[in-house]
């Protein structure tokens, strides 16, 4: 078989022999979607299989429609630890930054080990980073150092990973989308992952709350900058107005970017208080949203990137519009994406 990350195989051969001997946390992000889960469900078992002792941990339960992943996987939240967090070697996956797996989690381990990651905005803050912001899912990472190595992918395994795939893919749709993408995923659905079950787990089991919350959304939004930017918002207090949570919103703000003649989607969640959560998505890499994010503290891919901020929404929205206006000036000027 083809070697899917010989660059990454040094690092990786380095992680291996410093959490060996050790308990192996392996920590995901707060409000974790497919690919998060099944980097942890996955890796935490691709540990155990060698004989080693390891558990997901996380700040944030598993989403409801992400709990068919985790099997009989050990999977616990962080004030559950069980021991010292100090008897840990702590492995962040998915994660673009120390903090993006919660402060409390950053404070109970302020020195990982590891770090495996694919978003571009990761400068490294582990140990050992292996960090490849080409491929399109820290699942397709993990998936192929899984059969660079030989290790054992069981059914449980083998579904977790391709989850993740399929989910920051797009269902495969997305430019980050390579040919690495689809043979992985065709190893792991020959070593039992099950596509259709992936299918109607992830995308068949819509709650009536989160079709008002799509409601919501979809009549909130907004087009902007001559129409290259659709923005929706969700205002405070609609999660208990529709009997939803945080993770309903996870797939919304693709609505935004869906729209024909529309660059750049994104969804602002007002908070309590007065501060906000933006997602940003893009249709060309060129646009890169990381950037625009960055300017709010936030981070991610050029073409699907997050931030949170205390700013009051009004004033908020007002400059993630002045900020997009700027990025889409200057890949005009540049002559993108048509370049690309």
């Amino acid at each position: 078989m083809e070697k899917f990350y010989p660059e990454l195989a040094a690092g990786f051969e380095r992680l291996l022999a410093a959490v060996a001997g050790r308990k192996i946390a392996v920590v995901g992000h707060a409000r974790p979607d497919g690919d998060c889960i099944g980097a942890q469900v996955a890796l935490t078992r691709l540990l155990i299989s060698r004989g080693q002792e390891a558990i997901c941990v996380n700040s944030d339960s598993v989403p409801r429609r992400l709990q068919f992943l985790v099997g009989d996987t050990p999977f616990i939240l962080t004030g559950k630890l069980p021991g010292r967090p100090a008897d840990y070697a702590a492995i962040f996956v998915d994660c673009a930054d120390h903090g993006r797996a919660g402060e409390r989690m950053k404070a109970v381990f302020p020195a990982p080990t590891g770090n495996i990651d694919h978003h571009l905005s990761n400068g490294g803050y582990a140990a050992v980073n292996l960090v490849d912001s080409p491929s399109a899912a820290t699942c397709e990472i993990l998936a192929g150092l899984a059969f660079d190595f030989g290790f054992t992918v069981d059914a449980v395994t083998a579904q977790a990973l391709y989850a993740g795939i399929l989910t920051d893919t797009g269902q495969f749709r997305f430019a980050s989308t390579s040919r690495r993408c689809f043979v992985l995923a065709g190893e792991l659905v020959a070593r039992g992952a099950a596509p259709a079950v992936a299918g109607r787990e992830l995308y068949e089991r819509e709650s009536s709350g989160r079709m008002q919350l799509l409601q919501r959304f979809l009549g909130s939004l907004r087009m902007e900058c001559g129409g290259r930017v659709c923005l929706g918002t969700l205002a405070a207090g609609v999660f208990e107005e529709t009997g939803t949570t945080a993770e309903d919103t996870e797939g919304l703000v693709d609505y935004a970017r869906s729209i024909n003649g529309v660059d750049i989607g994104g969804l602002i969640e007002e908070r309590p208080g007065g501060g906000v959560k933006a997602s940003l998505r893009a249709k060309e890499a060129a646009y890169r949203v990381d950037l625009v994010a960055a300017e709010f503290g936030g981070g991610g891919h050029a073409c699907a990137a997050g931030l949170n901020v205390k700013t009051p929404a009004p004033d908020f929205r007002d400059r993630l519009i002045a900020a997009l206006a700027r990025r889409l000036a200057a890949v005009d000027a540049a002559g993108a994406p048509a370049d690309i």
